[in-house]
């Protein structure tokens, strides 16, 4: 029976368990440089058991970022310093993924531990922000500005240039952020994507530019290379995106060559209500793996070993991305493999620690 530890092979690219370090912005780069602190939390991740490690978002414009202090890979200037993680992090016994981002409207934002607070030039932050449509995410948010169809175009280039940085860095995973209310989440998303063109309307329309960037990013990424994309599987709220539209979109991105949808969800809207409770999610991946035929990863309050190992056991999703337990404890992967039985493939250096 396939369980947390048993290994995954995509492609060319085998994982060695299940476990993968989400996504999480750090809030700590300068002008989009990766530095030493991505350097120590995301190396220190792959010591700790996890087979895939995602960098946080990394934005494929400048005004793509949510804050000033994002993670960059717009210029081939940080190439370098990612290359540098990518390899610390495959030294380490992991994969190396990295998340290509936009955050649309909702971006020029301060860090959380300063308020999330919509930045003006003034404070360090840029205007105008760009969207499906000029429809503010909130009422302290500015009106955006409706991308045109060569600003489009610009986005996907983007998303491809970024692509090849990421290749040249060395990652082995690319994942396309199309979820929590950033800008191809915007497009998908009635609430945000009121446009009256062919990237508008339709569900077939409002997919649109999601189906472009993943098209052009297969492109030059290897074929035996994974290309994930993580959605938002509802946005919560009456007459939003919905799961059932994401299991017709996930059928469509199989066909474009996607091998993995990280199933989340939310962010479209600030006034959603939300379920929080452990695995709140899992079921979305559950279902589109079942009905879309194709590999999912789960995340979402996944925080002992024991739930993580129960979703991969009962076929609910191919993966687990684990986020607030790997800040709690870095080493998460080799815990979890104890407890549950598990060899522990800890550093030489760590051995007597888990015998």
């Amino acid at each position: 029976m396939t369980h947390l530890f048993t290994p995954l092979t995509i492609g060319a690219v085998t994982f060695r368990n299940r476990i993968a370090v989400s996504p999480m912005c750090q809030y700590s780069s300068t002008d989009g440089y990766a530095n030493d602190w991505h350097l120590i939390h995301l190396t220190s991740r792959a010591i700790g058991g996890a087979g895939l490690v995602f960098t946080e978002a990394a934005a494929v414009e400048s005004r793509g970022r949510i804050s000033p202090q994002d993670l960059g890979i717009w210029s081939d200037v940080h190439i370098e310093p990612l290359a540098k993680i990518v390899n610390a992090i495959h030294n380490s016994g992991a994969v190396a993924g990295i998340q290509l981002a936009h955050a649309g409207r909702k971006a020029s934002t301060s860090p959380p531990w300063e308020g999330s607070k919509v930045l003006d030039p003034s404070h360090g932050g840029w205007y105008p922000v760009v969207s499906s449509s000029a429809i503010p995410f909130s009422e302290n948010h500015p009106i955006p500005e409706a991308l045109d169809s060569k600003g489009i175009q610009q986005i996907i280039h983007a998303f491809v240039q970024a692509t090849q940085r990421s290749l040249t860095a060395g990652f082995k995973v690319i994942e396309i952020h199309a979820a929590h209310g950033y800008l191809l989440h915007q497009f998908l998303s009635p609430l945000s994507n009121q446009r009256d063109d062919e990237y508008g309307g339709s569900f077939e329309n409002r997919t649109r530019l999601l189906r472009e960037v993943v098209r052009e990013v297969r492109k030059v990424l290897p074929s035996d290379y994974p290309l994930w994309v993580r959605i938002s599987a509802t946005d919560w709220v009456e007459n939003g995106w919905d799961i059932e539209q994401s299991i017709a979109l996930a059928d469509k991105l199989k066909s474009l060559g996607v091998d993995v949808i990280d199933t989340s969800s939310g962010g479209t809207v600030p006034n959603a209500k939300i379920p929080y409770g452990a695995g709140y999610q899992t079921e979305f991946a559950s279902r589109i793996r079942r009905e879309a035929n194709i590999l999912t990863g789960a995340v979402g309050l996944i925080t002992i070993p024991e739930q993580a190992d129960h979703i991969i056991r009962t076929g609910q999703a191919d993966i687990v991305l684990i986020g607030r337990e790997f800040l709690r404890n870095p080493y998460w992967g080799l815990s979890a493999a104890k407890m549950l039985g598990q060899e522990v493939f800890a550093p030489v250096q760590y051995e007597r620690a888990w015998i």
